[in-house]
């Protein structure tokens, strides 16, 4: 089996992080391969850096229809271009928002996230009523740390 994961922003520090961690939990025999795409923004945090990751991330997708990928991971919890990626490819692909917050309301009865900056807030609401979570959310707060400050050693 073979997985894309493509990390939607222009980070190359980030998505080999994210590769080793897929890596560590995938199954014998999957080939796991993580990119990021040539244009885009160097961190998403904001609807704005979101339309700017759309065309990066659907060339990844084509990419990957060439190389027959069986699957897609958007790992981006803002799930940028999630359903025009879905378009394109007759393969599974999954936002990572969009898994965690159904898995979530599937094991739990209740849950909350924790995001970046505040300004992304409003956005995990939005996805949380997209995904029908709503009922199951019960926070969404912010701890005002920018993306990029995430990949500090």
């Amino acid at each position: 089996m073979k997985i894309k994961i493509i990390n939607p922003n222009t980070t190359q520090s980030m998505t080999d992080k994210i590769a080793a961690s897929a890596k560590i939990v995938a199954g014998s025999g999957t080939q796991i391969l993580a990119v990021s795409p040539q244009m885009g923004p160097a961190t998403i945090e904001s609807y704005y850096d979101e339309a700017l990751s759309a065309v990066g991330v659907l060339e990844e997708i084509r990419q990957g229809e060439q190389l027959n990928v069986d699957g897609y991971v958007i790992a981006c919890f803002g799930d940028p271009a999630l359903y025009a990626a879905r378009e394109i490819t007759s393969a599974p692909v999954i936002g990572i928002a969009e898994a965690a917050m159904r898995t979530a309301s599937y094991v739990s009865t209740g849950f909350s996230v924790v995001t970046t900056l505040q300004r992304t807030v409003n956005m995990s609401w939005h996805l949380a009523h997209r995904y029908g979570a709503t009922p199951f959310c019960k926070n969404i707060r912010a701890c005002d740390i920018a993306v990029e400050e995430l990949e500090l050693p």
